[in-house]
Formats: C-alpha cells, structure tokens, sequence
C-alpha cells in the first residue's frame, strides 16, 4: 500500500487563482495557468515537488484560455483570451509568439500527434493550422486557414496508421536480418509492397463547432462535414483501435461513429447517459471501452461500450468521506491503474482496478473490478485533476493554489514491542503491544523514514530529523536537528546516523557522541539495523560491520566484511540486518538492474561460514542443501510454489537469535527495495516464511504460509507473534484467522504456528515451546519431547496434537491426546488404527482436534472417498457430501440422499426430504411415515408419483380404515391381484373375484379364491383355482377325497415327485389302473418300485420307457435284472445297453459274440473303460480292450478293431487290422507314427502286393520301411525285383544294373541267419550283374565295333545262367537287328528262327520289328508266315520311374 505525499506549487504571484493545469505526456513537468484580478492571467511550469521554473512564466493583461503540451519536447503551447498563441520552450528557456491570425478567445489548441504541426481555433470560427520546428517556432506562412463562422470547442487529431519502425528495423538490418535488409532493398525482385510510410504527417483531424456539428479535416486540408448533434459536443474521442469516433452532448447524449479514411460517419450506437444536465461534466475514456463521467454528483457514472452495461462508484463514509460528498473532476492512470476523483470538500477518492489474467478477476462484472482506497485529504473544493508523466504524478487544482500528489511506500517500524505505520502523509499510528495502547502522532514534515522502540519514535526525510519519547500514555517531541542522512537507527538513548565513511551517534537532540569510521574501501555507510545489542552497517561498496551496543559505547564485534569475497558473482546489498547474538547476518542482494535478487544470504559471524537461500532452486533442493546435511523432515512443512518469488523483507527475532522470518513476494513489477510493499491484491502472491538457523542443523524452513487478505505488509517478529500492517479501511475480521489478536486499527499479531492456542504465555512456555518447535522443524523427535516434557499447560499439549497432523506422528498424538485429557480423541486414533492409510487415521486425529480443512486435505490426499463423505456429513456440509458420492463414491451415494433426507425432516424442511427420499429409493417407505400426520398431503403424493408400491400401502391403509370402495381403486391402480381377489372376497363377490383370478392367471389370488371355493365344497372349482394356483397338492388331496381319477394323474404329472408318489400309492392301494401307478413311480424317479410293479403286471412298454431312464447311477441289480428281463424276450440291444451301463462289460462282450450283436462305435466307447477307472486293473482293461478288439475283426470292423488294439498298447495286432482294412494312407501314418521294426516290415511288405510299379510314392515308401525295419534282406530281394521289372518291362538293363547294385550293396550288409545262404544270393547277384553288364557293354560298343558287339552277344548266348539274368529274345533281336542292317539275310534268319523257338510268336514283336522280321524273310525269299507278324504293342518307358533316384536315398542302416 502507498500514501501519496503533497507538494504544494510555488506559485510566484500568491493572488492569483488557477484556471489550466496540464502535464506533459513524458516529462515530470506541469504547466499551471492562473487568473488574477489584477495583472490578468499567467503561466507558470512547475517540477515534480512544486518547484516553480523561474524562466517559464508568462503573464499577459488577459486570460489563459487554453494550454497544450507537445507530445514529446518541453515545448508549451498557450492560447489566450485575445487570440494570442505564445510558445514557451523550457528547454531552451525561449518564448515564441505564433503569427496573429486571431482576434478571438482561442477555444481551441492541439498540437499534432508527432508535434510537427500546431492547430488554433477561435471563437469566431477561424482554424488555423501551422507548421512548427524542433524548438517551437512557425516554419513559413499556414499550412491551412479556414472559417467556420461558429465557436469552434474540440480538436481531435486523428492518428496515422501505424507504419514501420524504421529504428527496430535498421537495427535488424545491421545484425543481419536478411528480412529487414529486403524491406529497404525496394529493387530486389519477388518483394511485396514497398516500406509502409504510414501518414507520417498526422495532419487529418476533427473539429467541432458551437451549433453540434463535426467536421473532419484530412491531410490535404479540406474540409468535411463528419455529422450533428442536437446541442453542443461537451465530449469528443477518437477511437485509435476501432476508428471509432465518439461524441457525447451537453444533455448527455452519446454516440459512436465508424469514419473511414475519406472522413464518411456512420453511426453505430446512440445512447443517453444518466445523470444530472445543466453542470460542467467531466469525461474520460478508460481501456477504450469505459466511458466515466462527473457531473458534481454524489457518485461516479460508468458506461461499458463492449457489454452496453452501466454501473456507478461512490465514496464510502467509512473510509472518512462525509456524505453527500459530490464528486466534480475524475482522472484515470493506465499503469496503476488507478481512478483520481477529486470532490467539493477538498478530497482525493481513489479506486483500483482490479487486474490479472486469471479467469476469477475477468469474470468480475462492474463496479466489483473497482476498490476503494484511502483517500488523500486536501484543503477547498477540487475542480480539476490529472494524472501525468512518466512518473504518473497527480496534480490537483482546489481554486486556491495546484498540489502535485507523488506516491511513496507507506512506513512502518517495528522493534520491542513498538509498531508505527504511516496512515496518511503527516499522520502516524503508534501501537504499544505491552500496554496495549494505541496512539496518532502528526509530524509536520514530510516523512521518508520511521524508527520506533520502547522508548522513542523517530522520524527523518533527508533533512531533518524528529524524535518522540515515550511519556506514560503520551507521546512529547524530545528533539528535532538537521541532518541529510538518508538512514537512521535508534538503541536505547542513542541514536544513529550517517555521513560519508561515519556513523554518528548521537543524543535524541542531535549531539555527537561517537563517530564508527569506515575506510575508504569500506565505502559511504547506507544501511543500518538495530537487533538485540548489536548494530549492522552496510556500506555503498558492498562492505558490512557489526558493531555491539551493549556497553557505554559502541565495539567492533565483527569486522568488515566484502560482500563481493564472501559471494562472488552476486549483486550489491540492498539490506542487511544481524540476529540478537550478533552472530549471523542476512542479506538481501540488489542486482545491476536494481531490481532485488531472489537470493538470500547469511553470514555466520563466529564460524565464517556463508549460506545461500534461493527461492528460484528446485523445490526440495535449493532448500534442503542449506541443511549442512541434515535431512529436512518434509512433512513438518509443506514448501510453497515460490519460484516466481523474490525476498521483499526480512527480519530477525528480537530476542531469539536462531529465528528468521522473510516475506517473499512476485517479481513481476519489484523494482526497488523501497517499493517491497507494492504488492498486487491477490494474497496467494505474497507469502510469510520463517526459518531456524543455527551451527547444527543450517538453515530449516520453520513455517510458511501466505499474507491474509486483510493485512498489507509484514512488520516483524517477536516470539511468539508476527506483526502485521493492516490495509485501510480493512474492516477487523476478528478471530477469522486463526488465532488472530485485534490489537488495532493499523497493526495486527499473529501468533507463531506453534504458539497457536497458547496467548500471553510466560517466559518459561515460550522457551519451551521454541525449543519444541526448533527441534521439530529439524525432525528430531525425542528432543522436541525433551522440551515441553515438564509442562502442564493442555494448550501446549494440544499444539503438540496439532503439529501431529502435520508430521502424521500418530505415536506421537497419543501422548498428547493422553495429558490433554481427550478420552474421545484417544479412543477414535485406536479404533482409526483398522484403516490402512496413513493419512486416513491422521485425518480422524485432525477431525478430533477441530482441524476440519487438514481432515479433509488428508482425506482427499489417500483418496478415501468413503470416509471423507462422512466427513462432510457429519460436519453437515451435505452439499459436498453428494457432490463426493456423485464423483468418487458412487456405492454410499443412495446412504448419502437417505442420510440427507433425514437431516432435511429433522430440520423440518419436508420438500427437500421428499427429493432426496426419492433419490435413496427409500420414499415407498419413508415418505408415508414422513406424511403420515398430513394424510391429504399424502394422498396428493401418491397421486403424483403413481408407483405401484406407494398405491398399495395408500389401499391398506383405505383398507384399514373400512374404505373399500377406494381401496378397491387403488389396488386396481397397483395391479395387486390378491388383494383384489380378497377384498371382493370379503364382499361376497365371488364371481368378480373368479373373473380377476381367471384373467390375471396371479397365483395368490387363484389360491385364495380356491379356499373360498373349498369352503363352499364347489370341488370343481377349487381344483380348478389350486392348479391355476400351483397348488397341486392340494387339487391332489381333493380328487383323492372325491375319487376324481382322471384329473388326480394330470394333476399328479404336473407337480412334484412326493405328489406323483402319493398319487401312485393311492392307485396301487386300489388295485386298478396300474399302468398309472408304474407311471407315477417312474416319473417321480423311483425306477425300483415302478419296476416291480411292471414285473408284477408284465408291462412291457412300460419296462422299456424305464429302461431308457435308467444310467450309470441307477441301481446294479436293478440294471442287472432289467439286461436278465430283455435277454429273456430276446431284446438283445436293450439288454446290451443295459449291460454297458451297469458296467458289466464282459457279459455285454459275450453277448454281442453269442448273438452276434454288430459292435458300435457307440458300443464300443462304452465298452472301453477310462484309464483313471477303478473299476477294473490295468490288465484287465488291456484284456477287456483286446476281446472287443478281436470281436472286431471277426466282425470285419478292422478300423475299429484297429483302435482297440492300440488302446489296449497292442500295435502289432493293430497294424494286422489295419493291413485288412486295405486303406494304404492309414497303414503308412501308422508305420509312420509306431516307429517299430516289425510295423516297419508289415507296412512295406503290404505295399509290395500293390501296384508299386507305377507309383512312385509307394515304392519310397517300401524303400523307407524295409530301411527303418532294418530288413535289409527283404529291401535286396525288393531292389532284385524292382531290376526284373526294369529288363523285362521296358528293357532297360542299365537301371536293372543299378537296382542290382544296391540289391547287392543291402544284402552284404544284412545279418541272416544263414551265412552260406547270404553268399549264395550274392554269388547269384553278382553272377547276374556280371552278365548284364557285359550285354551294357555290347550294345554300347555297337557303334565304334560292331563285330565286338556281336562276340560278345554270342558268347553270352553260350552261358549256362544266361536266362536268369538277360532275356534270349534281347540279345537274338540284337543280332537280327545287326545282320539285317549289314544285310547278311541268312545269318539274321538263323537267329530268328532260334528266337521263334524260344520265345512265343505273340511276344516275338517285343523283341523285334514287324518290319525287320519282313526284311529278314525278303531277303532270303521265305514268305512270311501270318503268326510271325502279331499286332504292334506300344510300349511306354518308364524313365520317370528314377528307381536309382529312389534307392540313392537309402541311407546305409
């Protein structure tokens, strides 16, 4: 918070009254002009605290009219009553007058928006538009001279478009911006549109005239009439952002215009603001959408253009304004965002605006954005008000004389028990917390600094100094000096100041008393602290000195020290201050830029050691290496989100040298350590922070918690309170913070976390409980117990309780809870240990010491949804309840609306019960019980809500009070059958009630009606209403007392197995229809009875529906009986069937083989028993498996026998089986799978007496099994074979050689059992080989040698084994093919002939050609004989057939 500070202006001529007052957009200047009734009027230039500029004042015979400041030079432009137009340039200290051009009161003068033009118009109409220098003088003749013939009163001008910023841009180019290059690169190719130039001119505005009309004058000076109005324009804008123009009327009417370039209106909104007429209204524009007004009213009147919303502002009596205050001028400031009204009894009302980008603030609508605050009191009636300059000062005309009105920070001081806080420039407020008292002290100066202890009040302001002692209840002036220092400190009857490299002590009435010398190199003292006995002195060169005051004068206890050695790479000190040991020292570090640092530094005096804090480190990090190592106990204390946070102030404690406290605040707009207390409105920004120091344990974060909405500023510490700075204005909110004291107005305490409950405690408690606290912050529990051990006070016992909370020392809470007395507490944290979160049981110790918001933050933090609905419910927050079951705990949400409900009919509010009864579903009950006393409100409910439920207990209760006729209604309504039924009933409406039971089917009321019926020995219908009831029994029992036979077996076979029984006795008992009883027996599942009875009768239908009934779970012998019976009259399959299912499979086994039963599938499985069976071993099931399997084969069921067998583990029969079954794909898989030598055997063997000749698949197969068999033997005799087919079928010796070959290959290497036979099969095959290859031989060398060839072939014929190996017709066709080709005719006839005696005539064209033989008879002239000469068989090759492709893939076993 500020307070702003008065400058009066030192006007030269003290008559004169003033009539102008402006400021310069930039510069700290004001320019005043004055009327006096003697000299006319003047004007003057005033600085920044009044000082008047001697060289800047004019005066004339006649009166300012008008004043204008050039936008950015020290060049005033002034319009007077005579048309005279002066410039003063305060710069050069140069008055220039503008060429005469008017004889009028100058009513007009604006100077353009880039100063290089000026335009004046007068009363009578004349504008006139020139063109001025850099120093304020007319270049040339006018740019534009034009007659209106009406007063003009407003000038707008109209700004250019905004163009290039050609600085930005040429700073660009020169860092190598390639893009800002091209912009002034005009000729390079592919650019846009050229350098925007804008209207740099400016020179197009608008003007208006008396009659309420505008004109608009463009850049070429012609002019244009804009728009009219119905009276004067009191007002008149322009909208940069939107080319908007906005005129408001002397009655008050406004208006917005949209104008194009060209000068075209047209317009968009026309309204009448509120407000009184007749008076001089003053009107500004905020944010380009406010529109604000003053018209001398009690308040202030706002438009809004964007929301078309109006809302007022007025002064509030309770901040000191006196009502029916009116308000005549107002003045807004942008960048404090600040609104001035100044009012007729001499005071300055100021609002803020409230800002920010979160969504809270934007959401506010109206006078909600505006605050309050305090007002600045003046003398007379304010009837003009500005803010201006860069410095944003407010000047403030009251007729008499300008104030000039600079913001300062507000004062305040806190030191032993003493708090001063600066209420208004010259006002102070001064609280004594030891007696309690609070007193206002006036200083007649203006104030820069504060310092306050027990005894004596200082004030100074760089000149002069004043102190106040301290007299009883009073405070008297106990001196007042000069002196320019700019700090001071005050320690007991001493009182410190500086001068270059000193610091005087003085007396409180100015004497020196001692002088502490600084060096040179130490630098000018700047800075001073008082703590405890010790005084901290920081120098302009960064250096600092502690010195001890305990003594008659003052020592060095610490030398000085260079901030710059102990923390390199820092800033300069921006303030320091020691504990009260004077054995640590912090810093707050200032950067280059002024701005404070977010570093804090300490200084331990006796060790030399140096510790930094920095807000912006790592949470957790940063913070916890200042510990030395010590591990921080995190949950002591929860680290606030302070990165964007920088230290505003700090404080030592006063008498507890290890306690530091620190106020932390936004960066965002600190600038200078004087401007710490500027603080935005949102409290979450600023934030308390409190710490222990010491040698052990470093730096531990005690506390932390943010500033409370009502309190401005932290102004110490003092265990075991803070204290605090109040807002203005702020209303006391009592005990709102916890355990907030009301001290006073301005200042408010605080007591310390730990302290909280405790009050005034005495000396003892306190250092108890800083020690407890002190220890507990470091995470050492036991000594923390040590501490308060010996205390009594159940306060301090439940602040231990509640720092529990805090660090879930449930252990800890215990002991607590037990010296407190809190038998409650205790019980509930014993029955809380069930839970199984932490914080779940530390929320019900919280819930238990009244700390409601942690219970909850807890509770939320283990997510027990559960308990914390409780919570809410029992705390009777039920809004959060339901809003907790709706989101998180959905299955206790219809408990919630109950429990809801409940307190809601407690409190009396039945309208709200009734919802949430019917949210819970309970309403069917609970809201008749609820309305039972308002029976008409009832009914209309039950009307309402049309539910079934609530129609049948609203019928009852009709019933219960003898109102039939509705209950009747209403049970129709519930569609209750029964009771229907039974009021009819009751009645004596049989017949309806028999129509309602017949219709509905309802089992209640057709059993209620078959009583009735009963009782009125109507049998028929009784039986009829009990089997639509599902009362068989009792329709039973009546057809049994009535012997209605017929309907008793339906009825029988409709109900259950004791009726069916029943009923069968009461047959069987009669001796007829026995059919029936065996019936009934059977159904109702009792096979034995109902099998006797057949036997008995020889129902042999009946026996085989029983038979089909019967399973594995019926009775042995009963099945037993059951296959005898079937067997007896030649029922085979049912007798096997029952077989099977007694398990007697054997007997079932000899059956099918004595009756030669076909074995199924279905039979068979059934026959197999499982392999987990106990019924029978091992080898009885392979036996059992064997037997079906041999009766399978017998009855040619091969595949089935197959199975059987290899469920029994007998693969060989299984294979032999198979091998009958023919199916060749199964036998292959089946060898496959056996993988046994025998199997092996059987499978090729089997596949040999197929047709293996041509199939290749087949004879792989034989191959691979004769060589997985390991039967090398057979696999020769099958190559031997496979070698006859090749000569034989298609004549091909040379694959026969090589089928012999591996025939002999595998008949050497297999192991017969005769060794002589071996050799004698291979002597044959080798025999054989050896024949067949010398054939291959001859008829290979045919070509090269014939007659070789044809030895050979002869010799061959003369060999004794020759016909075992190679065919006669071969080698003879040989030689007839030869001698024919060498046409020796009678050598070829000769072997023909021996051919047609050895070989069949059919079979001689095997071997030779029809054409050959005719050849041979040609030529030796022998005619040919018909029989030689059979039909041409054509023979196919089989050289697909690779017989040695086959065998090569016959491994060597």
């Amino acid at each position: 918070m500020a307070v702003y500070v008065d400058h009066r202006t030192e006007a030269p001529d003290s008559v004169a009254s003033p009539s102008h007052i402006a400021w310069h957009p930039l510069h700290p200047i004001l320019a005043v002009a004055s009327i006096s009734t003697a000299s006319g009027g003047c004007v003057d230039i005033y600085l920044e605290q009044g000082e008047h500029v001697s060289d800047a004042h004019v005066e004339r015979t006649f009166q300012v009219t008008s004043l204008s400041w050039h936008p950015s030079r020290p060049i005033l432009a002034a319009g007077w009553e005579s048309g005279e137009v002066v410039v003063l340039n305060k710069r050069d200290k140069e008055h220039h007058a503008v060429p005469s051009n008017h004889n009028a009161k100058i009513t007009a003068l604006n100077w353009s928006t880039n100063g290089t033009s000026l335009v004046s118009g007068d009363r009578h109409g004349v504008l006139v538009l020139w063109r001025m220098d850099q120093r304020g003088r007319v270049q040339g003749p006018a740019l534009l001279k034009q007659e209106y013939g009406k007063c003009l009163s407003h000038c707008v001008f109209r700004p250019p478009p905004p163009g290039e910023d050609f600085v930005q841009l040429a700073k660009a180019a020169v860092g190598g911006d390639e893009k800002a290059l091209d912009k002034f690169n005009w000729r390079k190719a592919g650019m846009g549109a050229p350098l925007k130039m804008g209207l740099q001119e400016g020179l197009s505005f608008f003007i208006t005239l008396t009659d309420g009309s505008v004109h608009y004058v463009n850049e070429k000076g012609k002019t244009r009439h804009v728009l009219s109005t119905d009276s004067l324009v009191q007002k008149l804008l322009f909208l940069e952002k939107r080319d908007v123009l906005l005129v408001i009327t002397e009655n008050l009417q406004l208006s917005l215009h949209a104008v194009t370039l060209e000068g075209e209106a047209e317009e968009l909104m026309k309204v009448k603001l509120s407000g009184k007429t007749g008076h001089s209204a003053d009107i500004i524009l905020i944010d380009h959408s406010l529109v604000v007004t003053a018209l001398g009213e009690t308040v202030i009147r706002f438009w809004d253009l964007d929301r078309d919303e109006n809302y007022v502002l007025s002064p509030d009596v309770q901040f000191g304004f006196e009502g029916g205050e009116c308000i005549n001028c107002i003045s807004y400031c942008g960048a404090k965002g600040l609104l001035a009204a100044g009012t007729n009894k001499g005071r300055i009302a100021m609002w803020r605006k409230a800002s920010g980008s979160d969504q809270s603030i934007q959401a506010l609508e109206g006078k909600k954005k505006w605050k309050l605050q305090a007002p600045t009191e003046l003398e007379g009636n304010v009837t003009q008000i500005k803010w201006g300059s860069r410095k944003n000062l407010l000047a403030v005309n009251n007729i008499s004389s300008v104030v000039i009105l600079s913001e300062q920070a507000m004062l305040s001081h806190f030191h032993q028990q003493v708090a001063v806080v600066q209420v208004s420039p010259k006002l102070f407020n001064v609280t004594i917390f030891s007696t309690g008292t609070t007193h206002s002290l006036c200083v007649d100066m203006n104030v820069n600094g504060v310092f306050a202890t027990k005894d004596a009040v200082a004030f100074w302001n760089g000149k002069q100094v004043t102190v106040f002692e301290c007299s009883g209840d009073a405070f008297r002036s106990a001196g007042s000096f000069l002196c320019d220092s700019p700090v001071l400190s005050l320690h007991g009857e001493n009182l410190y100041t500086v001068e270059p490299y000193r610091v005087q002590v003085r007396t409180w009435q100015g004497t020196v008393k001692q002088l502490l010398v600084f060096s040179e190199a130490e630098g000018n003292p700047c800075l001073l602290d008082v703590c405890g006995n010790f005084l901290a002195v920081g120098t302009d060169l960064a250096h600092f000195k502690i010195f001890d005051l305990s003594r008659r004068e003052a020592k060095v206890h610490c030398n000085s020290k260079n901030f710059f050695k102990l923390f390199p790479g820092l800033g300069g000190i921006a303030s320091v201050k020691c504990n009260a040991n004077g054995n640590k020292v912090s810093i707050l570090v200032s950067k280059a830029d002024g701005n404070i640092d977010s570093k804090i530094c300490f200084y331990d005096v006796e060790m030399d050691k140096v510790t930094l804090f920095d807000f912006k480190a790592e949470q957790g990090n940063g913070r916890e290496k200042l510990s030395s190592g010590q591990s921080i106990d995190k949950s002591v204390v929860e680290y606030p989100e302070l990165h964007s946070h920088i230290p505003a102030c700090h404080f030592w404690d006063q008498s507890e040298p290890r306690l530091f406290v620190c106020e932390a605040i936004l960066e965002t707009g600190l600038q200078s350590p004087d401007q710490k207390k500027n603080q935005t409105e949102s409290t979450m920004d600023v934030w308390i922070i409190s710490f222990f120091s010491s040698e052990e344990h470093g730096l531990l974060l005690q506390d932390s918690f943010p500033l409370p909405s009502s309190y401005q500023l932290l102004l110490g510490i003092e265990v075991p309170h803070y204290y605090f700075a109040k807002k203005l204005g702020e209303a006391e909110k009592g005990q709102a913070e916890s355990g907030s004291i009301k001290v006073s107005q301005m200042v408010a305490r605080r007591p310390m976390r730990d302290f909280i409950g405790l009050g005034d405690c005495d000396k003892t408690t306190r250092d108890a409980m800083l020690n407890f606290s002190f220890y507990l912050t470091a995470g050492d529990m036991d000594e923390a117990f040590k501490s308060i051990k010996l205390i009594k006070s159940e306060a301090v016992w439940e602040n231990m309780a509640r720092m529990c909370v805090k660090t879930q020392r449930l252990d800890v809470a215990k002991i607590c809870l037990g010296n407190m007395g809190h038998a409650r507490g205790a019980k509930a944290l014993r029955e809380a240990e069930q839970e199984p979160e932490q914080e779940a049981r530390v929320a019900v110790l919280a819930i238990q010491l009244g700390m409601l918001e942690d219970a909850e933050r807890l509770y939320k933090a283990c997510k027990r949804y559960d308990l914390l609905n409780k919570f809410y419910q029992a705390s009777n927050q039920w809004q959060k309840a339901i809003e907790t079951a709706e989101a998180h705990d959905r299955v206790h949400l219809r408990t919630t609306y109950y429990n809801y409900a409940k307190h809601l009919e407690a409190t009396g509010e039945h309208g709200l019960a009734l919802t949430h009864y019917e949210k819970s579903d309970t309403h069917r009950f609970e809201v008749p019980r609820m309305l039972s006393e308002d029976l008409q409100a009832l009914e209309n409910y039950v009307n309402k809500m049309k539910d079934k439920s609530l129609w049948k207990w609203w019928a009852q209760y009709l019933e219960s009070q003898s109102d039939m006729e509705s209950a009747l209604k209403y049970y129709a309504l519930a569609q209750d059958y029964f009771s229907l039924v039974r009021v009819h009933c009751f009645q004596g409406n049989i017949q309806k009630a028999a129509e309602i039971a017949n219709e509905t089917g309802n089992w209640a009321a057709s059993y209620h009606l078959a009583r009735q019926y009963e009782s009125q020995d109507d049998i028929k219908q009784a039986v009829h209403f009990y089997t639509r009831a599902q009362a068989f029994n009792n329709a039973i029992r009546l057809c049994k007392d009535n012997n209605l036979d017929d309907q008793l077996m339906n009825l029988a076979l409709l109900s259950s197995p004791e009726d069916m029984i029943e009923a069968a006795c009461y047959y069987e008992e009669k001796g007829e229809q026995m059919d029936r009883a065996v019936m009934l027996y059977h159904k109702a599942g009792h096979f034995s009875k109902a099998l006797e009875l057949a036997f008995a009768t020889q129902q042999f239908g009946a026996l085989q529906l029983i038979a089909e009934d019967l399973d594995e779970k019926s009775d042995p012998a009963l099945l037993a009986r059951c296959s005898d019976f079937f067997i007896e009259h030649a029922q085979y399959e049912k007798a096997m069937e029952l077989l099977l299912t007694a398990k007697k499979y054997h007997e079932a086994l000899q059956l099918c083989l004595k009756q030669n039963l076909t074995i199924t599938e279905e039979m068979a499985e059934k026959m197999t028993v499982s392999k987990d069976s106990k019924d029978l071993s091992e080898e009885a099931q392979r036996e059992l498996l064997e037997q079906i399997a041999d009766c399978c084969m017998r009855q040619g069921n091969y595949y089935m026998a197959t199975k059987k067998y290899m469920q029994a583990g007998n693969k060989l029969k299984a294979m032999r089986a198979l091998l009958k079954s023919g199916d060749t794909k199964k036998i292959v898989f089946f060898a496959g799978v056996s993988r046994q030598r025998e199997i092996y055997i059987m499978a090729a063997n089997y596949l040999q007496s197929l047709d293996w000749r041509k199939d290749p698949e087949i004879m792989k197969n034989i191959i691979s099994f004769y060589t997985k068999g390991r039967a090398l033997d057979l696999l020769a005799s099958f190559y031997d074979a496979c070698a006859q087919v090749e000569i034989d079928e298609y004549q091909n010796y040379e694959k026969a050689q090589g089928a012999l070959t591996e025939a002999y290959k595998c008949l050497s290497k297999a192991k017969t059992r005769s060794t002589l036979e071996q050799e004698s099969k291979l002597a044959h095959l080798q025999s054989k080989m050896t024949l067949i290859k010398r054939f291959i031989h001859a008829r290979r060398v045919y070509a090269e040698d014939p007659k070789e060839a044809v030895r050979q072939c002869e010799l061959l014929l003369a060999e004794q084994d020759f016909d075992n190996a190679i065919r006669h017709g071969d080698v003879l066709g040989f030689l007839v093919e030869h001698y024919v080709q060498v046409q020796e005719f009678h050598m070829a006839y000769r072997y023909l002939e021996e051919m047609q005696k050895r070989i069949p005539p059919m079979n001689l064209s095997y071997y030779v050609t029809p054409q050959t033989i005719e050849a041979v008879h040609r030529g030796v002239g022998i005619p040919i004989n018909q029989t030689l000469v059979p039909e041409q068989i054509c023979h196919s090759s089989m050289e697909n057939k690779e017989v040695e492709e086959v065998a090569d893939e016959v491994e060597d076993p």
